[in-house]
């Protein structure tokens, strides 16, 4: 019975819409308008019908009043018969007829949703990020040149494919807005690349922020941005499995974040397979055979490989020290350990190195000082925590 009265209203809209839309009020025509697309959606019409209604349909396109295009947008906007002509103009009108197709249309071509990303459509933007599911190209869309709130919606839609590159490209254009940060680190499957990244976007953030507020001079909130960087990424590194560490340098490396300094970090804190890698990246020599010249740092094939990497040669000692103690204390195995290690390590290193010291300004003399008061402080909070817990 609701079928046959379908037709017969169809019917009558196709005979008479074109004379009666003259005359009739916005209500009256939304609410046709609404009844004839669920009618060539859901009813069985003749070849002839369906014509006759697909043509009336993109007459109201025309319609001046939103109300009509925005009933006719919402009857369409989940079906996947619906004329893709029809759609896809709708997909052009005002932002708020568009907003209901983008989200919902399944006939909209994943090349037309590309296109409809407009840099100054953020209503539209998001709408097309929250698309259940969200294919890659797509979602590369939107991080490329969509807005905060866009690429807030994308982060948030499970059902959007994402590549490391597409998180990264992300975090260069929002990662200095928290939302955007906190949002990122949700995600259970990061990679150590990501997580790093947001690390540096971070350090970027703050120092922008302090040297705006006039808190300290750019270029000391800087170098303290870059070390708190660094003394996160040793720790990040630290807390790794094995075969998540040539990701990271790698990533440190293409980034231009592997610096002397953090490799000189990473090994007095006695991450063995960072430096393992970093000096096979940068040299180009395998990490097996990397890591049979470093044990052995007072040889000739070490010198060689040291001078490889570029790295600087009033380091080299520092270096070699560092090495030794590793080599001759080994990894200790619980935190409280690990902390005396690397304390052990920083202040061996600094007996040799202060030995063959400038009187002048030295500032690998003044790191190693720096890395000994830290790492004094860290085993002094472990030690307490630990007292207080068994307390």
């Amino acid at each position: 019975m609701i079928q046959s009265n379908e037709s017969e209203l169809i019917s009558m809209i196709v005979r008479h819409f074109l004379r009666w839309i003259q005359t009739a009020a916005p209500g009256d025509r939304a609410e046709a308008t609404s009844a004839l697309a669920r009618a060539y959606l859901y009813s069985e019409l003749s070849d002839d019908d369906r014509l006759a209604a697909g043509a009336a349909m993109t007459v109201l396109l025309d319609d001046p009043s939103p109300l009509v295009r925005c009933a006719l947008a919402d009857a369409l906007a989940s079906s996947e018969y619906a004329p893709h002509g029809v759609i896809l103009a709708l997909a052009r009108d005002q932002m708020d007829i568009a907003e209901i197709v983008v989200s919902r249309s399944p006939v909209l071509l994943e090349a037309e949703l590309v296109d409809l990303i407009s840099p100054s459509a953020e209503k539209i933007q998001c709408a097309i990020a929250s698309r259940t599911p969200l294919s890659r190209a797509v979602a590369a869309a939107i991080a490329e040149v969509g807005s905060a709130a866009a690429c807030l919606v994308l982060i948030e839609n499970t059902e959007a494919e994402f590549t490391p590159e597409l998180l990264a490209r992300i975090i260069e254009r929002h990662g200095h807005l928290a939302a955007v940060r906190e949002s990122l680190l949700g995600h259970e499957d990061l990679t150590v690349e990501i997580r790093q990244a947001l690390v540096a976007k971070l350090s970027e953030t703050l120092a922008r922020f302090v040297t705006h507020r006039e808190w300290l001079p750019e270029v000391y909130a800087q170098h303290i941005a870059r070390d708190a960087c660094d003394r996160v990424t040793v720790v990040m590194a630290a807390e790794m499995d094995n075969s998540e560490i040539a990701p990271l340098v790698h990533h440190l490396v293409t980034s231009d974040q592997l610096t002397g300094g953090l490799i000189l970090r990473a090994l007095l804190a006695g991450n063995m397979q960072f430096i393992i890698e970093a000096f096979a990246q940068l040299s180009g020599v395998d990490a097996t055979r990397v890591a049979a010249i470093l044990a052995d740092s007072s040889s000739h094939g070490f010198r060689a490989l040291y001078e490889k990497v570029g790295l600087p040669k009033a380091a080299l000692r520092a270096f070699q020290a560092a090495l030794e103690v590793i080599y001759e204390s080994g990894l200790a195995g619980d935190l409280l350990g690990y902390a005396v290690l690397r304390r052990r390590i920083v202040e061996r290193v600094l007996i040799r190195y202060e030995e063959a010291a400038d009187d002048g300004l030295d500032h690998l003399l003044a790191l190693l000082r720096k890395l000994a008061a830290e790492n004094a402080r860290d085993e002094a909070r472990i030690y307490t925590a630990d007292l207080l817990a068994a307390a």
